[in-house]
């Protein structure tokens, strides 16, 4: 039998200086078995971090959601749908092959990567030269200690303020609060 995934659901007020956007979010996110709390709140991050684009590239009219993730390598971890239904932005988290990236820059108009851990530097050096022809690609390195203190923050049920400032995202719940700067290689 196999074993299903867990369901965290996570109210999330954003106020994100640097792009004028404010918005609540209630969001569920489904945790696949072989998931880390780390990695599904990197996600958390990572769309709360592009949360703005609903506006700026959709003008509202769009929806930001998370995917199957881990359940289907084909669906991103997180993603900005417009109204049409074309994917404006598809967002990865961790580690991913060059492959996978390279189709998802064929059904998107951006990826964002947002990979994290001690193994990221590692990762990155032996993936940078596949990567670099990608014009629609960014990738973002996490802080190792930030992503571990995220993890933290995870609850069933979470109450999440986002404030997006100077690049930077802060992340507070009644658990703490977590400041995290990502770092641009690409």
């Amino acid at each position: 039998m196999a074993i299903k995934s867990t369901i965290f659901k996570a109210n999330l007020a954003i106020a994100d200086i640097d792009h004028g956007y404010y918005a609540d979010h209630a969001l569920t996110l489904a945790r696949h078995p072989s998931e880390t709390d780390e990695r599904m709140m990197v996600r958390l991050a990572a769309l709360a971090i592009q949360a703005h684009q609903l506006n700026d590239l959709c003008n509202g009219d769009g929806t930001l959601a998370f995917g199957a993730g881990l359940s289907d390598p084909d669906d991103p971890d997180a993603s900005l749908t417009d109204f049409t239904g074309r994917k404006r932005v598809w967002i990865e988290v961790g580690q991913p092959e060059d492959k996978p990236l390279t189709r998802a820059c064929s059904k998107a108009d951006a990826v964002i990567v947002y990979c994290f851990n001690h193994a990221a530097e590692i990762w990155w050096k032996g993936i940078e030269g596949k990567l670099s022809r990608l014009d629609k690609l960014q990738v973002w390195r996490i802080p190792t200690d930030a992503s571990q203190a995220l993890a933290q923050l995870a609850e069933r049920s979470m109450q999440l303020q986002a404030t997006v400032q100077e690049g930077a995202i802060t992340l507070s719940s009644t658990q703490g609060s977590v400041h995290l700067e990502p770092v641009r290689w690409k």
